[in-house]
């Protein structure tokens, strides 16, 4: 059963459906309106802005009939119709998110548990198939890492990955790079070294949202991948120490990069970025390319110091990695927002080659959110 009821003033209705109950401003109503004069029925974009919209629009009428509520709007003297179960979805008028670090519904925090259930999916059949590319690209969102077995083994096998969800954001180190020791390396990712798990490329911003590690070769002893939940790392420190998450969420660390000839990178972003209402959005931690932290009170620097090293002890934590081998054909791609990765160190016999590249993760969002409306519009 629906049910609605105009304000007194009119500035604002209530919405009973079921065992749901929503408040809604008169003003965001209009402004959400989905008639063919207000949005574009190819895409959806607005045709109008706001100051198209009287200030002093109010609701004047409304009746709810089912899964239907018809409101009209005064002064425009305009009748528009909205779905109850999209209102409802839409609804603002719900208990917020308090405190600083929340994540969103549609993400899960790990740790060296999903060992046993690394997300991955099967290169044909995710190219091939709606279905298992849906799936697939739901787990990397949730979880920010997958894996893809069953990849062709040839020279720029990494772009065909890319292809299933977006585009290749190309950078100073190319389309893509090259993963394996070299003499006198321009980065020490191309040495045989072991790296500490890092996000990549902080000193850009925006970073690159996604990178994609495809192997081609794979023969030296050691080198496995490693991944680290950079929001489960943000978690963890929040409940030893709220005053440490705070001065790493709310100063301004610096990163940069000048490896290149012509090529200087500079970065001022914090460790732990935060939505203006808490919400955990990013993590960049790099050890490599911190530049010196100017940004930080004197009065608060030894506190910064300290949390600093504590969130490098909790990412080095071996309870809270997973560590997997890639083979010929394999890849994985990594949130490069929130997921640390690392690579163990590998001895120099055998061969070990990989090659990598950035995308951005709109493209993989919006393909899955693409995949899923067919199946949102089946269950209604």
């Amino acid at each position: 059963m629906t049910d609605v009821t105009i304000a007194p003033e009119g500035n604002f209705i209530t919405l009973k459906a079921g065992e749901r109950t929503a408040r809604f401003h008169a003003i965001w109503l209009r402004d959400n309106a989905w008639d063919e004069a207000t949005r574009a029925p190819a895409n959806g974009q607005r045709l109008i802005a706001l100051r198209d919209i009287p200030a002093e629009t109010r609701v004047s009428a409304a009746k709810a009939d089912g899964q239907r509520l018809t409101l009209t709007f005064a002064p425009e003297n305009k009748t528009v119709e909205y779905d109850v179960d999209w209102l409802m979805q839409s609804r603002y008028d719900r208990p917020q998110e308090t405190g600083a670090g929340w994540t969103g519904e549609g993400i899960e925090t790990w740790d060296s548990g999903l060992m046993a259930r690394v997300p991955q999916g099967d290169f044909t059949a995710v190219q091939s198939d709606a279905g298992a590319k849906r799936d697939w690209l739901a787990q990397v969102a949730r979880y920010g890492f997958g894996k893809l077995t069953g990849g062709p083994i040839e020279n720029g096998a990494l772009f065909k990955v890319v292809d299933l969800f977006g585009h290749v954001r190309e950078t100073n180190y190319g389309r893509h790079f090259e993963v394996r020791t070299e003499v006198n390396p321009t980065n020490l990712a191309f040495t045989g070294l072991g790296l500490q798990a890092h996000t990549d490329n902080p000193y850009r911003d925006p970073v690159p949202t996604l990178q994609i590690l495809y192997c081609l070769e794979s023969s030296a002893a050691g080198g496995e991948n490693m991944v680290v939940d950079g929001f489960r790392v943000a978690e963890r420190l929040r409940s030893e120490n709220p005053e440490w998450f705070d001065v790493l969420a709310g100063h301004c660390a610096r990163f940069e990069y000048a490896g290149e000839a012509g090529v200087r990178l500079q970065s001022r972003r914090p460790m732990i970025e935060l939505a203006p209402d808490g919400a955990l959005i990013g993590v960049r931690f790099n050890n490599r390319s911190a530049a010196a932290i100017t940004d930080v009170p004197f009065d608060k620097m030894e506190t910064y110091y300290a949390a600093y090293r504590r969130m490098g002890e909790i990412i080095d934590d071996p309870a809270m990695e997973v560590t997997f081998r890639l083979e010929p054909g394999e890849s994985f791609i990594v949130d490069n927002t929130r997921v640390l990765h690392a690579r163990k160190g590998y001895s120099g016999t055998g061969k070990r080659w990989f090659q990598g590249c950035y995308a951005d993760k709109d493209g993989l969002l919006s393909t899955l959110a693409a995949l899923e409306a067919p199946m949102a519009e089946a269950a209604e």
